[in-house]
């Protein structure tokens, strides 16, 4: 008896184990975009993130990404950009904006989303944002003066142009080299997520 719940459990754990190292299924596990998109640095593999601040999913997925992000190989550029729907997402995706202008977003891209969902925030306008980011060493009057600047409202015009050309309906979303594109959900879970971007990328380095 023993050994036939040991073959049992033995058997299961194998079937899991294909599932898991089961190859992405296209229409499945991501979706290929009609028309490619451009990417921003030709020559190498661009793998973006879609998100917005105050989204729970983005957050939950921070934990999973920025490691990974953290181990990419040297071909690959990773890139985010902000989720404007409209309202609240746009303040945040201009902030965002900016303090890439400011080239200080990688220092406190992790506080605003702990401010948001942890100490209850909400940074709904650029005045709000100025002041919490004054608190992690952002000169507030740069950040307002370049918050309402020419430079970040082009970003953001192109940012909104991105996110139509690929079609996308919510976020966290990714797409890898400006053909492939896929969330959470499709995936199966954050790390799986992680996981069909390392297919997309391997396949777009082989057909390169």
């Amino acid at each position: 008896m023993r050994k036939l719940i040991l073959g049992a459990a033995l058997a299961i754990s194998s079937l899991f184990a294909l599932t898991v190292q089961a190859e992405p299924e296209a229409g499945k596990n991501y979706v290929e975009l009609t028309s490619a998109v451009p990417i921003s640095k030709p020559g190498q593999i661009e793998v973006v993130e879609l998100f917005w601040y105050g989204c729970g999913h983005c957050y939950q997925f921070e934990s999973s990404i920025n490691p990974w992000i953290e181990q990419l190989p040297g071909d690959v550029n990773f890139v985010r950009i902000p989720a404007l729907f409209g309202g609240l997402w746009n303040v945040h995706g201009q902030g965002f904006i900016t303090l890439e202008a400011m080239k200080v977003e990688s220092k406190v891209h992790t506080a605003i989303f702990d401010a948001i969902h942890k100490q209850g925030k909400k940074l709904a306008t650029a005045e709000e944002m100025a002041e919490y980011l004054a608190t992690q060493g952002v000169d507030k009057d740069t950040f307002l003066k370049t918050y309402n600047s020419f430079g970040v409202k082009s970003q953001m015009e192109k940012a909104k142009k991105l996110a139509m050309a690929y079609q996308i309906s919510g976020v966290p979303v990714m797409v890898v080299n400006g053909k492939y594109r896929f969330d959470i959900g499709m995936a199966g879970g954050a790390k799986q997520a992680l996981q069909v971007a390392d297919y997309l990328i391997d396949k777009e380095r082989a057909a390169q």
